[in-house]
C-alpha cells in the first residue's frame, strides 16, 4: 500500500488541506508537506498521529478496499501499549520482533 496515496485519499474524503491535517494531527506543516513533496514515507509514529487525527486505527488505515478491520483484544492491547512507548523503545521493540520472524 502507498501510504502517501492513502493519506491523500483520507484528506480528500474529509475535504482537508495539508495545513488542516497538520493542525488536526498536531504536526508541523513541513512534516506533512515532506511526506508528499519529497516522497518521504511517514514513520510509524507519524502515521499513528495522522490516523488519530483522522479518527481511525492503523489497521483501518491499511485495510484494503475500505473494508472494516476487526482487531483482537490482544492486538488492541498491543496498540495501547505501543502508544505509551518512547521512540527508542519502539525502535528496539521493532528490532526485537524482526528477529523472531
Amino acid at each position: 500500500m502507498d501510504a502517501q496515496k492513502r493519506i491523500k485519499q483520507l484528506m480528500e474524503e474529509r475535504g482537508w488541506t495539508d495545513y488542516r491535517l497538520a493542525k488536526e494531527a498536531n504536526l508541523s506543516h513541513s512534516t506533512i508537506t515532506n511526506v508528499f513533496k519529497r516522497n518521504n514515507a511517514p514513520t510509524l509514529p507519524t502515521l499513528e498521529v495522522i490516523c488519530r487525527a483522522f479518527g481511525i486505527t492503523l489497521a483501518q488505515f491499511f485495510a484494503e478496499g475500505g473494508e472494516a478491520v476487526e482487531i483482537t483484544d490482544e492486538q488492541r492491547e498491543l496498540f495501547a501499549k505501543w502508544s505509551t512507548l518512547t521512540e527508542k523503545q519502539k525502535a528496539l521493540l521493532l528490532e526485537f520482533i524482526s528477529t523472531l520472524q
